[in-house]
């Protein structure tokens, strides 16, 4: 297997009431998917099955990295084999408090990074000879 990186997506998710930084990784993982339309993975590479060429590195920045459900997060993730790594980062801010949405007047913002890397021994194209 020959992984190349084909692209590299990001967005931010928070969660308003609750801290729940899971919930909040999870969003910005969901944002960053729906970003991108990877059509040249059949149009151009000439990829029948995805789930078997795709690597999939979701990095996550959470202000508290222990408490974020890697499971969870990887569950977002549609195709492909997934990973998930955790690091300190993202951001607290002081909201509001609505107990009936969650405890807590914080809000949790977490950043996410979604890497797609595509096995080149799976192209199947004019130039798939070329390496």
């Amino acid at each position: 297997m020959d992984y190349r990186r084909y692209l590299v997506e990001f967005d931010t998710g928070a969660d308003l009431h609750g801290m729940d930084v899971t919930k909040a990784a999870q969003k910005a993982v969901k944002g960053a998917i729906s970003h991108c339309c990877m059509c040249g993975m059949e149009d151009l590479l000439g990829l029948q099955d995805a789930g078997k060429a795709l690597k999939i590195a979701v990095k996550i920045a959470a202000p508290f990295p222990e408490q974020v459900d890697t499971e969870a997060v990887r569950a977002i993730v549609p195709c492909g084999e997934a990973s998930v790594e955790v690091v300190s980062g993202g951001l607290t801010v002081k909201g509001l408090s609505v107990p009936h949405l969650g405890a807590g007047d914080t809000i949790v913002l977490v950043n996410a990074a979604v890497t797609v890397w595509v096995d080149r021994d799976q192209i199947d194209w004019p130039y798939a000879e070329i390496k």
